[in-house]
């Protein structure tokens, strides 16, 4: 066997140790699952508003906007949407990428997207409850 030969004896658990600290893991999981928790009524919200509205005509839906309670709740269910997408895509990336490039590559061009949409969505939101 030749000594630079890639393979190694080394059990996993003596292959992991030394690799660091998983704890940003246990952080992590916990705010996925208070995003997804968070989601929960502002789905059915969001879900029940359409359905309220659906045949009504364009000026309907803009009232409903226009309300304090109804616009605030629409940039909650965004900002929140697209911010566990993105923790839920962040986790896939490190998982199944492998270049740490790629990976950074990735993570960046995740968070940047989902910035943007969540970004738009507000200013959607905005302008309609604004009347501009």
């Amino acid at each position: 066997m030749a000594s630079n030969s890639k393979s190694s004896l080394r059990s996993p658990l003596a292959h992991a140790r030394g690799l660091g600290s998983a704890k940003h893991g246990t952080e992590h999981w916990w705010g996925q699952r208070l995003t997804a928790l968070a989601l929960v009524p502002l789905t059915i919200w969001f879900v029940f508003g359409v359905i309220r509205h659906l045949g009504a005509d364009h000026a309907a839906f803009v009232a409903w906007m226009k309300s304090p309670f109804s616009a605030l709740m629409m940039i909650l269910v965004a900002a929140v949407t697209f911010h566990h997408a993105q923790s839920g895509l962040q986790v896939v990336i490190e998982d199944y990428l492998n270049v740490e490039w790629q990976k950074l590559a990735a993570l960046i061009a995740v968070k940047f997207l989902s910035f943007a949409l969540a970004a738009a969505c507000v200013l959607a939101v905005v302008k309609i409850f604004i009347g501009a």
